[in-house]
């Protein structure tokens, strides 16, 4: 199994800029895809991006395609977040997740949270009009 700690978030204003990271332990991590989802108060969880475990595909989800940017070191056991131009509705806790790379990365599956089995505990991002 992997364990995930997110870092990064806080408080920024509208227009601003926030890089999440997310640190694995445990497994190996080049074994997993992983994604970042989203999820703010009163509302579902949302796909915001996921990257497969070689890196050859990425996805974003509608609302921040062209504002956030997903990388990942498998040396470094690392994958993260690069947020620009943040709205207020961006406002959410974020969280990492992995995914066995044993699945395909297909789009359809990397945005559905449910084919992610290992979470992280969220790091909250804030951003004011």
């Amino acid at each position: 199994q992997v364990q995930l700690v997110e870092s990064g978030g806080g408080l920024v204003q509208a227009g601003g800029s926030l890089r999440l990271s997310c640190a694995a332990s445990g497994d190996t991590f080049s074994s997993y895809h992983m994604g970042w989802f989203r999820q703010a108060p009163g509302k579902e969880r949302e796909f915001v991006s996921a990257i497969s475990w070689n890196d050859i595909y990425t996805y974003f989800g509608d609302s921040v395609k062209g504002r956030f940017t997903i990388s990942r070191d498998n040396l470094k056991k690392t994958v993260s977040l690069e947020m620009k131009n943040l709205k207020p509705e961006d406002t959410a806790i974020y969280y990492c997740a992995a995914s066995s790379r044993l699945l395909p990365a297909t789009a359809q599956r990397m945005a559905a949270a449910d084919n992610f089995p290992f979470w992280g505990q969220g790091t909250q991002v804030t951003v004011s009009s």
